[in-house]
């Protein structure tokens, strides 16, 4: 068996002094950031150097240059150390406007394309010191029940790598909080003068090539099923990993796809896109922001989930130039 490594044995401090050096690229400019001196800072990047058996910076006359090896230990320092800040800084009492936090938040690019410039805006005004990352999703390919879809985006709000996701997804075990911040369904998008635009019928929706999101090159989806209940069905000739570059490749082909209407309202004027209703009913859903409520005890959290509420369009309110198809009637 593998021997562990005595973390008690060893100063964690130096790891906050490697970054330090790994960011400044000069001793003396990370003594300066560090409160320390520069014979201070030489010393700890020696016990560093025994202690990962690598010369890890190279003195030049500017400063100094990493090694490979202190590039590849880059990474992963810099999220230890942000998981420790985290810890620490979600035990403070939080205040927005003082806080430097760092969030992350997990939702399809479908998704934070309409709440994320919002967001990103109330964060210049109230919260300047607040950093965001934020974490493509889409569901798992395959899973019948919503709840299976996205278990893996559940996983990683409960082991904390993600703070609050934003998914279709209501009703959520009760370890967890969906707070419901406003409903989305999808429209046919494609370029520009696409013959489909002045001819949104059955026939030629099935006789068009088609582009379908997928993260891992499904191509078979909900407009599939639609399709199948009339005994219909469509090519798939192009499956992408985001809808951001579905839209960038509808705008430059004869492809259509199915995508969100709001996002498609939000980048259409960007990408020379233009929408039309499905020939076949589609599914219409409700976005919610999700949290574990083991992490909505961080004050920080409970406020980014209100910040990302605040952002979210209005329920009742349409995309301009876009409208929600009439319910069918069920005679």
């Amino acid at each position: 068996m593998l021997n562990e490594i005595n973390l008690a044995a060893t100063d964690l401090n130096l790891l906050v002094l490697f970054e330090a050096v790994f960011v400044e690229r000069h001793v003396g400019r990370a003594a300066r950031r560090l409160n320390l001196t520069p014979s201070a800072v030489s010393h700890g990047l020696g016990r560093l150097r025994r202690l990962l058996s690598d010369p890890l910076f190279l003195r030049t006359p500017k400063g100094v240059v990493a090694t490979s090896r202190a590039a590849e230990l880059a990474g992963p320092i810099s999220e230890i150390l942000g998981g420790a800040r985290s810890v620490v800084a979600s035990a403070q009492p939080f205040d927005s406007k003082t806080s430097k936090r760092r969030f992350t938040i997990g939702a399809p690019d479908g998704v934070s394309a309409v709440i994320l410039t919002p967001l990103v805006a109330e964060l210049a005004r109230l919260a300047l010191g607040v950093d965001l990352g934020v974490r493509q999703l889409l569901p798992t390919e395959g899973g019948p029940a919503p709840e299976r879809a996205w278990q893996s985006a559940l996983s990683d709000l409960e082991a904390r790598a993600l703070d609050v996701a934003v998914l279709p997804l209501g009703r959520v075990p009760a370890r967890f909080s969906a707070r419901s911040l406003y409903n989305e369904d999808f429209a046919i998008a494609m370029r520009a003068g696409h013959p489909f635009a002045g001819d949104p019928g059955l026939e030629r929706f099935c006789n068009t090539q088609h582009l379908v999101v997928s993260l891992g090159g499904d191509a078979y989806g909900f407009v599939d099923e639609a399709l199948a209940k009339r005994g219909r069905s469509r090519r798939v000739a192009l499956t992408v990993p985001s809808f951001m570059l579905a839209m960038a490749v509808l705008a430059e082909t004869d492809l259509i796809g199915a995508l969100p209407r709001r996002f498609i309202a939000a980048q259409a004027s960007r990408f020379g896109i233009v929408a039309r209703e499905a020939p076949v009913p589609l599914p219409r859903f409700r976005l919610h922001a999700i949290a574990s409520r083991a992490a909505l005890m961080d004050a920080g959290v409970t406020w980014l989930v209100d910040a990302i509420a605040r952002a979210a369009p209005e329920a009742a309110k349409e995309p301009r130039g876009l409208r929600s198809p009439r319910r069918r009637s069920r005679r």
